[in-house]
């Protein structure tokens, strides 16, 4: 058998097959690897900034900026920016400016790039001061002064001023002001200023015979007579004293440089000076004729002469003297002057009242006294009554007499109480005093109610009461929103008609609020919630009437005798007295009056009725009205009520009085009392106030 060997091939027989690797395709192609190298940074690099420029000149302004002086350095921060020129290429935004030039302020400021695409920024440097040096030439020690401002005396050297015009002044006491309009280049630029100041005076001389007086020059001692001296220039007064002559006084205007002589002074002897007095004082002093003043008074008279002096005074007799003085002599002058009297008679009541002449006492008033023929202040006076006083001449010859009747301050007082007064609001009231009457009705009485109890009432203090009821009008003055309604499409709101449909409270409060307009002491009480708490009875402010004064106006005469009805004792009422329930409203209301027509469907006009025997109007018919007391049960209390206004508390308050809704006996009596506490159509109210005691 034949061996083969593995690693030779038989010969004679094919070639082996030898296995290979083999990759399956995947669809991928064949790999390629970058190799980068330094050429393919700087192209990278290039396409970079390229791209940056361009993008930054596509968005970058032109900008301009414009510096006075040209030469200054321009420096911009805070930003990038390409200069082109005289231009800049720089985007929108804030950068910070600096301009720097020799001879100028270096500057830092703002540059503000707007959207614009060519745009100009104008800039001006302000310029160093320039160096200045001042002298003045004649003399030195002279005040500078720039503008006004101090700079220092003269020599000035190197002082810096800023630059541009300027006004330079120079000054030195004694000589005139120099004055120049200078202009100052700046930029440290060296400057020098000269100037010759002249002298602000005159040479005067002066000369006197005798020689030796003193000069004044406006008041001031400068040397004595003859005299040679500088004064300076202007209106001056020169005046030249010496012992025992009169002054001499002159004015002169005096020029700078233009030197004079004043001719020589003779100066005169002095006159003698007299100090004049006399009692009483303030008597007139003639000399020579001549009126010269009252007393006390100086006079300076010639010397060497008789002078003569007379002295005159109302209700004293002319005295005359003579005096005759010496050069530069003092002296003084007493002179009495005697009184002209006469007999004057003076009667007084009372009998013991005391006499004042002049504010000196004289005793007792009645007696003859000698008064001087002259005005003066005569007082009567006595300890509780009102002084008298007036100015009284006394005529010779004359039997004169002062008669006089003191009034009690009592009596002054009573006759400065008006009888009539007026409220800040318009309304006029009348005065009474009133006294004691019953109030109530008997149970005799035809329609009476059991409320109406007799009660002895005793009135002491005076007060006022309005005339008429408060209107509309007068009532928006305190509170402009009111509205009084309607009835039945009536209105009940014009102007002069009476306020309705307002609580009793808001009564009081009005009453309040008319005291405070007046500055009166409010009657009622408030409380923070505007509630009435109280009221104040010794108060002189308005307030409501009390019932026991509303029923004394409305049923006294005077006479002793009280009214039924206001206008007598039986019904219907006579024509015009008054506004209540009628035919007028008898579709309307059930009980009504058919044998009367007073004209009005509801309200009337305050007034428009005939008053009462007081004079007071609408006391019955119209409305009936709010008083101040709270409804209560009222009987005899075993005695007289002294000024009563009603009980402390309660729930309602009294209404008094008709109105243009009432037509029934028992409402149309001036004893019908009605209470209430929510407002109605027919209920309003009038003012009353104390009198100041």
């Amino acid at each position: 058998m034949e061996t083969i060997d593995d690693n030779s091939a038989v010969q004679g027989s094919p070639d082996p097959i030898i296995p290979i690797d083999f990759t399956p395709n995947d669809d991928k192609g064949p790999r390629v690897t970058f190799k980068p190298r330094w050429i393919h940074a700087v192209v990278a690099a290039f396409v970079v900034i390229s791209g940056i420029a361009s993008w930054f000149v596509l968005t970058a302004k032109s900008v301009f900026v414009e510096v006075d002086p040209i030469t200054a350095q321009i420096q911009i921060d805070d930003g990038f920016n390409v200069r082109l020129g005289q231009r800049y290429l720089i985007r929108t935004g804030s950068y910070v400016l600096t301009l720097i030039n020799e001879g100028y302020h270096d500057s830092v400021t703002q540059l503000l790039v707007s959207t614009e695409q060519s745009q100009t920024h104008p800039f001006e440097m302000r310029k160093l001061p320039g160096v200045v040096s001042i002298a003045s030439l004649n003399i030195n020690s002279a005040r500078v002064q720039v503008d006004g401002v101090d700079f220092g005396v003269t020599p000035l050297i190197d002082i810096p001023v800023e630059p541009g015009e300027h006004q330079l002044t120079i000054s030195k006491d004694r000589y005139l002001d120099y004055g120049e309009a200078i202009t100052i280049e700046g930029r440290s630029v060296v400057q020098r200023y000269q100037a010759t100041l002249e002298p602000a005076w005159a040479t005067v001389s002066l000369s006197t015979t005798p020689s030796g007086a003193d000069v004044l020059v406006d008041g001031e001692v400068i040397g004595i007579t003859p005299l040679n001296t500088e004064i300076l220039q202007g209106r001056r007064d020169v005046t030249l004293k010496l012992a025992g002559h009169k002054a001499w006084q002159d004015d002169f205007d005096v020029i700078a440089g233009e030197d004079f002589t004043v001719p020589a002074v003779e100066l005169e002897p002095a006159d003698g000076l007299v100090f004049i007095r006399s009692n009483p004082s303030a008597a007139s002093v003639t000399i020579g004729g001549e009126f010269k003043g009252l007393t006390p008074l100086e006079v300076a008279l010639p010397p060497a002469q008789d002078h003569e002096l007379s002295f005159f005074k109302n209700g004293y007799h002319l005295n005359k003297t003579s005096i005759r003085t010496q050069p530069n002599q003092e002296r003084e002058l007493n002179v009495e002057l005697d009184p002209i009297l006469t007999s004057v008679s003076v009667m007084s009541e009372p009998l013991d009242a005391e006499l004042y002449v002049n504010g000196e006492y004289r005793g007792l008033a009645n007696q003859t006294i000698e008064l001087m023929a002259a005005s003066q202040q005569i007082e009567i006076r006595k300890a509780g009554y009102v002084p008298y006083a007036t100015e009284f001449t006394s005529r010779p010859g004359l039997d004169q007499v002062i008669r006089v009747a003191l009034k009690s301050l009592e009596q002054a007082r009573l006759e400065q109480i008006e009888p009539v007064i007026a409220t800040a609001a318009g309304q006029s009231l009348k005065l009474f005093y009133p006294g004691a009457f019953t109030m109530g009705a008997s149970r005799r009485e035809a329609g009476r109610r059991p409320n109406e109890n007799l009660r002895d009432i005793q009135l002491q203090r005076p007060f006022y009461i309005s005339y008429r009821e408060v209107t509309n009008s007068e009532y928006r003055m305190f509170d402009g929103e009111h509205n009084s309604g309607t009835v039945s499409g009536v209105t009940l709101n014009n102007e002069a008609q009476p306020v309705v449909q307002i609580t009793w409270t808001q009564a009081a409060l009005y009453c309040n609020w008319l005291s405070e307009q007046e500055t009166l002491p409010a009657f009622y009480q408030v409380n923070e919630e505007n509630e009435v708490v109280g009221f104040n009875p010794d108060s002189v402010g308005y307030r409501l009437p009390a019932e026991a004064e509303w029923a004394w106006i409305a049923r006294t005469d005077g006479s002793g005798i009280q009214l039924k009805y206001p206008w007598g004792d039986q019904l219907p009422p006579p024509e015009n007295a008054g506004n209540f329930a009628d035919v007028t409203v008898q579709n309307y209301l059930g009980e009504i009056m058919f044998n009367y027509d007073d004209g009005h469907f509801a309200t009337a006009p305050v007034g428009s009725f005939s008053p009462n025997q007081y004079e007071i109007l609408d006391m019955a018919g119209n409305v009936a009205e709010w008083v101040n007391d709270f409804y209560g049960a009222v009987g005899s209390i075993g005695g007289v009520e002294i000024d009563p206004l009603g009980p402390e508390d309660g729930q309602f308050h009294t209404i008094r009085g008709s109105g243009w809704a009432h037509g029934s006996i028992t409402e149309m009596r001036l004893s019908f009392r009605d209470f209430g506490v929510e407002p109605r159509d027919d209920v309003g109210f009038r003012i009353v106030r104390y009198l100041e005691q």
